[in-house]
């Protein structure tokens, strides 16, 4: 009867626990198992008492032997215990969360925290169900953060070919001059550039490897950033910027960072999308060209350049040629052929013979 009531007692303190606006989320089902657990442990352990007329002292000596065994047998729900105790006290984890943990491949909301299972609901609504104490032990993210911080992180990059960075001439600042979004910032760099080669002496006629010199890389990393901040919903307390990273094989990779004003995972993707849709489309602006390595049609369209036929197109002959003329060359008249003169025989050549004679 006492164990009843202590088992009631513990369901309605949980009950009451999931209804407190600050105790909701946290993980304290296992801790609440755990109790019951012992509850009923020691309940068992009295009745055993009373019924072999035995003290409850000496019956817990006699189990003391056998720990070994109870430990292999509450193992996992011993770990869980101490696993819960963890998680709640850390605040590492809570019930609606969104976490993820490649390794077991779980992705997805955590939608409860048990003595032996946290239940995981993935994207697919596919469930995974892992022990507590792997939450403790191997690591994993959790998103609730960036959920609370309003913005989420993009950070993705284009790979640009690095034979097509080069010095910027007049004729490309003139077109730069006609986007609006670096329009300031071309003529104010141009200047800074005119003021530090006139000081360093350094004619415009020299060659561009001397003095400074816009390139047509540099304007556009300028347009990015101006364009992020101006285009794009990005949440403009947090970091924004656009940098090179370490140059590869597959060309020189051009980074965007920033976050986006919003973490509804569908807005988030079609910002991500929209951007780098206008970033490709961009690129032949400035010059510049996508790096990416050879397909099938680059293949084919190379054979066919260095192909034989393609290099020496068939001839046609004169017959064909004449029966292939238009219609206008075809009605035209030829021109009666005037007869050639006859050429005078050379001296010492004897004269035919006449046909008639003298």
């Amino acid at each position: 009867m006492t164990v009843a009531l202590l088992n009631t007692f513990l369901s309605a303190l949980y009950d009451i626990s999931n209804k407190h606006e600050t105790l909701r989320d946290r993980p304290l089902k296992g801790i609440y198992q755990m109790l019951k657990l012992v509850t009923v442990s020691v309940g068992i352990v009295l009745i055993i008492g009373i019924l072999i007329d035995r003290n409850a002292t000496s019956i817990l000596a006699g189990l003391g032997a056998s720990a070994a065994v109870l430990m292999l047998i509450f193992r996992d729900s011993i770990l869980g215990f101490v696993s819960g105790l963890q998680l709640a006290a850390n605040d590492m984890l809570k019930v609606g969360d969104w976490i993820s943990i490649p390794k077991y491949g779980a992705d997805g909301n955590v939608e409860e925290v048990s003595l032996t299972t946290v239940k995981i609901r993935n994207w697919d609504n596919t469930l995974v169900m892992l022990p507590p104490y792997l939450l403790t032990t191997d690591s994993f993210t959790n998103w609730h953060a960036m959920q609370l911080s309003g913005g989420r992180r993009v950070m993705r990059s284009v790979a640009i070919d690095m034979t097509s960075v080069r010095f910027c001439t007049p004729e490309m600042l003139d077109h730069y001059r006609t986007i609006d979004l670096i329009r300031d910032y071309v003529d104010q760099t141009e200047r800074r550039v005119e003021e530090y080669n006139a000081a360093h002496g350094i004619g415009s006629g020299e060659r561009r490897i001397n003095g400074l010199h816009q390139t047509n890389l540099g304007v556009f990393r300028a347009y990015l950033v101006r364009y992020l901040r101006n285009e794009v919903p990005v949440n403009k307390d947090m970091t924004l910027m656009v940098r090179q990273l370490q140059p590869t094989e597959t060309g020189l990779p051009m980074q965007l960072y920033f976050f986006t004003d919003t973490v509804v995972w569908v807005d988030y993707e079609g910002i991500q999308s929209d951007v780098f849709d206008h970033v490709l489309a961009v690129i032949p602006e400035f010059g510049l060209r996508v790096f990416q390595n050879p397909s099938g049609e680059d293949v084919a369209s190379l054979r066919n350049a260095f192909s034989p036929n393609a290099q020496a197109p068939p001839q046609t002959s004169p017959q064909a040629s004449s029966q292939n003329a238009s219609p206008l060359h075809a009605s035209r008249p030829t021109a009666p052929q005037r007869p050639q003169a006859e050429q005078p025989a050379p001296e010492g050549a004897k004269a035919p013979a006449s046909a008639s004679p003298e």
